[in-house]
Parts: C-alpha cells; structure tokens; sequence
C-alpha cells in the first residue's frame, strides 16, 4: 500500500511540470493593441497592431500594418489612383507606447487566448512576412488594411477558427460607420470631401466581417467571440487625457449658405452696376464644379478605390461645366440650353435627393441650389 502510495507520489509530481509543459512552453505572449482615434484625419479612424512578447529572446516588438513610404516615386499619385502599397513593420513596444501617450491616444491590450502551437504558427508567419518579397500589400482602406490583415491572422491561426459576430446594428452601412468618427472628431469639411470623392457602393449594408475594418469594431468583435474565446484578458495601457475640442463656425453649410447669399445679393443690388464681376464669378463657379465632376469621373475610372465608384454626386458636379464656364456670357442658343438643362437637371436631383441610393451630404444642397440659380439666371441673360 505504501509502495503505491509513493508511486503515485512520484508520479503526479513528475506530472505537473509535464503537463504544463505540454500546454504551453513557448513564452510568447500575443496580443492585439488597438489605438483610440487622433485629431487628424489619417488617425480619425484609430488603429490597431499586434504585439508579440518572447521572453526567450526577451524581445517585445510590435508589427504594425499601417507603414507607407512618403519617399516612395510617384508618391502622390500613386496615393491619388489607389495604387499606393502599405507594408509591415516592427518597432519596439516602448517606442510605439511613447507616440500614441505623445498624442494621447488610448491603447488597449486584448491578450489573445492561443496555446503554444498557435503562438508559434503566429508568430513565425508575422517574421515570413516581414521579409522584403512577402511584406507590400495594396492597401484598401474598407477592404484590406492594418485592422483587416491582423484580423485574418487571428482567425487562420486561431483553432478552430472563431466565429467573429457583428457589434453594429444589422442595416448598418459604411457610411454611416465613418461619419459616427467624423462627426465625433468635428470633422465636417473631412466628411464634406469623403461624401463627394466616395460614391454608392459606400452606401452598402455591412456584412458582420465588413464591420471588422474598423479597429474598434474588431477589438469588439474579438471580446464578443464565445466559440471559441479569443480573448484572454484585455489591459488598458494608456487613459487618454480629456481634450477640450474647439467648435468650428465655418463649415460646409455655413460657407455654402453664405456664398449663395453673395451671389444673390451681387444680383439683385448690383447686376446692373459690376455685370463682369457676376460673369467673372459665375464663370469660376461653373469652372470649378467641372473640374471637381472630372476629378470624379477619373476616381471612378482611372484608379483602384472600390468605393469611388457609382457616384451620384454626378449629378450636380457635371464635367462639361468646364467648359461651359468659357462661354459664360456668350447669346449662342446651345449655350442658353446647357443652362436651362442644368437648371432642369438640378431641380430634379433636388426632388429625388432623399430617394437615391447614395446619400449625399446634406450641405451640399445650398451649393446646387445656387447651381441652379445661376444657370437660370444665364439662361434668362443670354437671350
């Protein structure tokens, strides 16, 4: 009885370091940091990294999807056509801590719940693609970026694959996620120009994966998942301080409102007394929506953005107004139609506002409103 009393013993001691062995002997620790919005628009949207701490190597280095080159050739337009490629990087733990705490900009830590063969898997992929063939991808802001790469990651290394749910309403639409950060940051002449550059497909509901593009929603999503956990525990690293935000006074309604009611004013108190005045602003008025409606026409042709296409801003931003603007005052009966046209065609973009699918945004109405205005009033002085 003693003999096996002691062989029992023996045996469960001799067990427990096996065993934890057996669990996990990697010392790596994997997680997900994900960064509270800046005040810029390239930070509005926040960001997310992985961490990886090897205390076998006593290295913590974070990889970070989100790095471009500003020297690259052709940054620009590169930049412009959707053609820009992001890359991998590492940093060290402490050095990306100082920026976001310098910006104060929160981070939360999400340790990921993977067992040793998934920690290693992981972090031997994340060092095969930090290599210079595998580590350029073409960067998509909705579809494939910094949060969507970390996010596939996960869920191929993590067994058996996790179910990531939706954390936003059901109808949800792209949208409709980035104004909340607009809207948020005060950013209404950033909102102005996303809502005329992005057309209709942004305008989608969002699929429970879709939502994910957002590191907010994907930190979410991870906390969320029940089958399997994903999530350890989660750490708050750094409490951004309170800011006070600044209320800006000019934005797109206002500015609009105000350049409309100059046209009317010029017209009704001074159309007799500085008529190449009106003609000289009627002509850059209608100059420069053209430029914007071929600007437009160019993202939904000639570049690689998803979501420029389709776009109704169309409309209103019509490319031949460019041309049009050198002809201002000019008594030509197919002068005088283009501008009956435009008011015709604005009247009724103004009656199907509500109806097309894709929102427009709401401070654009004063500006086609004086589109309209102006294109009357040339077709009525040109007679």
């Amino acid at each position: 009885m003693k003999k096996n009393l002691l062989r029992f013993l023996i045996g469960f001691v001799l067990y427990l370091p096996l065993s934890g062995m057996a669990q996990d002997s990697s010392r790596i620790r994997i997680s997900l940091l994900t960064c509270t919005p800046g005040n810029e628009l390239y930070s509005i949207f926040g960001h997310s990294a992985l961490r990886v701490v090897d205390s076998n190597s006593v290295t913590d280095i974070v990889y970070n999807y989100g790095t471009f080159n500003f020297g690259d050739e052709g940054f620009y337009i590169k930049f412009i056509r959707g053609k820009l490629r992001y890359y991998l990087n590492v940093e060290r733990f402490e050095d990306f801590k100082a920026v976001y705490q310098y910006e104060n900009r929160g981070i939360t830590e999400q340790v990921l719940q993977l067992n040793q063969a998934e920690k290693v898997a992981l972090q031997r992929a994340l060092i095969e693609n930090l290599k210079e063939e595998n580590k350029y991808y073409q960067y998509d802001f909705f579809f494939d970026n910094c949060t969507t790469r970390l996010r596939d990651l996960i869920t191929k290394y993590k067994s058996p694959q996790p179910h990531l749910p939706a954390v936003r309403p059901e109808q949800m639409r792209f949208r409709e996620a980035i104004h909340e950060y607009l809207n948020k940051g005060n950013q209404q002449w950033s909102k102005w120009g996303i809502d005329v550059l992005l057309g209709a497909r942004t305008d989608r509901v969002m699929t429970a994966a879709e939502q994910q593009f957002l590191p907010d929603n994907l930190m979410m999503a991870l906390d969320a998942a029940k089958n399997p956990v994903v999530v350890k525990e989660s750490l708050q690293l750094y409490e951004p301080q309170p800011a006070a935000q600044q209320k800006k006074w000019f934005t797109p309604m206002l500015t609009f409102s105000l350049l409309l009611a100059v046209f009317v004013i010029l017209q009704v108190g001074f159309h007799k007394k500085f008529p190449l005045l009106i003609a000289g602003m009627d002509g850059l008025l209608f100059f420069l929506t053209g430029i914007l409606g071929i600007l437009l026409v160019f993202m939904w042709v000639a570049t690689d953005h998803s979501m420029t296409k389709s776009n109704y801003n169309l409309l209103w931003a019509w490319p031949a107004h460019a041309v049009i603007s050198f002809f201002i005052s000019s008594h030509r009966a197919w002068v005088r139609q283009y501008f009956l046209w435009t008011a015709i065609g604005g009247l009724l973009l103004l009656c199907a506002w509500y109806f097309l699918p894709q929102q427009l945004n709401i401070s654009l109405l004063p500006f086609v409103i004086l589109l309209i205005y102006r294109a009357a009033v040339r077709y009525k002085n040109n007679e």
